[in-house]
C-alpha cells in the first residue's frame, strides 16, 4: 500500500478545512435538518423503513470506502463489494440468514479474486473488498440487531445521542483549546483535549438519554453505558482516520455539509453499535 501515497488525488478531495466557525454552523444546520426525520425512521417508522435506511446508509458509506480506494490507485471489486455489502447488512433483519450471507459473499469476493490472476498482487483488490464489507456493512449491521432488542428503539437513540454529542464536544473543544496532539501520524488535527472533553460528555450524555428512555436503571448504568461508548466511539474514529491517512485524503466525501461524506459520520457508529448491543445482551450491569 505504500504505492498509494504517491498517487494524486483528483481535486474534490483535496478541499482546504474551513474556519471552525464556518464548519460549526453548518453541522448544526445538517444536524436541525436530518434529527427529525432520522427520530422518526427510528422511532416511529415500521421496522422494514429502518431496515431499508439502515442498508442505504451502508450502501453509501461502502461506495464511499471504495471510492477512496480507487482515487488512490486500487481497484477493490465495487460492484460486487456494493451488492454483497447490502445484502450482508439487510441479513441482520433475519439473525439465522446472518452467517449465510456472510459466508456467500466471502466465498463470492475470494473467487472473483482468483479468476482476476494468480499473482499474490491480485489478491489486494479483493483483501479491500472484504475489509470494506467486515468494517462498514458487517459493523453497522449491528443498529438493525440493536433494534430489535426489548426497549431497541430506546437503545439506538441512546446510541446516536451519545456518540454524537461526544463527537461534537470532541470537534468543539479540540478546535478552540486543543494543545496536544492525542496521535499525530494517524490524525493531526485530533487533540488530547477533544479526546478528554468526549469521555468526560459522553457520560452526562448518557445520564440524560438515561433517564427520558430508561428511568427504570440506576444512574451508575447509564454513566458505565456512557464511557464506554466516549472510549470506542474514539477508537473508531482513529481507526477511519488511518484508513484515509493511508490513502491520502481528508475526507470520505461531502455529501453531509460540515460532517463531510457517510463515513466520516459513521466512525464512531460502526464501533460503538456492535459494543452497546453485546454489553446490552450480555452486561448485567444494564440487563435487557
Amino acid at each position: 500500500m505504500d504505492r498509494t501515497h504517491h498517487v494524486p488525488l483528483p481535486t474534490p478531495m483535496e478541499t482546504p478545512t474551513p474556519p471552525a466557525a464556518a464548519a460549526l454552523g453548518k453541522r448544526v444546520l445538517s444536524t436541525l435538518i436530518l434529527l427529525p426525520a432520522f427520530v422518526w425512521v427510528v422511532a416511529f417508522a415500521p421496522a422494514w423503513v429502518f431496515t431499508l435506511v439502515i442498508v442505504l446508509v451502508a450502501s453509501l458509506g461502502q461506495w464511499e470506502f471504495t471510492r477512496m480506494f480507487e482515487h488512490a490507485g486500487v481497484r477493490p471489486f465495487s460492484g460486487l463489494a456494493l451488492v454483497g455489502g447490502a445484502a450482508v447488512t439487510a441479513s441482520f433483519g433475519l439473525p439465522e440468514a446472518v452467517p449465510v450471507a456472510f459466508s456467500l459473499v466471502v466465498l463470492g469476493v475470494l473467487t472473483v479474486g482468483l479468476a482476476r490472476g494468480s499473482q499474490p498482487a491480485s489478491w489486494e483488490p479483493a483483501a479491500i473488498t472484504l475489509l470494506g464489507i467486515c468494517y462498514v456493512n458487517w459493523l453497522l449491521g449491528y443498529a438493525l440487531w440493536l433494534r430489535g432488542l426489548p426497549a431497541g428503539v430506546g437503545w439506538v437513540l441512546l446510541l446516536v445521542w451519545v456518540t454524537w454529542i461526544g463527537e461534537t464536544a470532541a470537534y468543539l473543544v479540540g478546535s478552540t483549546l486543543g494543545r496536544h496532539k492525542l496521535a499525530p501520524v494517524v490524525s493531526p488535527k485530533k487533540t488530547m483535549e477533544g479526546s478528554l472533553a468526549q469521555l468526560l460528555v459522553s457520560a452526562p450524555a448518557a445520564l440524560v438519554a438515561g433517564a427520558w428512555l430508561f428511568p427504570e436503571r440506576s444512574a451508575w448504568d447509564a454513566v458505565v453505558v456512557g464511557l464506554l461508548l466516549g472510549v470506542v466511539g474514539q477508537l473508531g474514529d482513529l481507526v477511519e482516520s488511518l484508513l484515509k491517512r493511508s490513502v491520502g485524503t481528508k475526507d470520505t466525501g461531502h455529501i453531509i455539509p460540515g460532517h463531510g461524506g457517510m463515513l466520516d459520520r459513521l466512525d464512531g457508529l460502526l464501533f460503538n453499535a456492535p459494543v452497546l448491543f453485546y454489553y446490552v445482551t450480555y452486561g448485567r450491569l444494564v440487563g435487557a
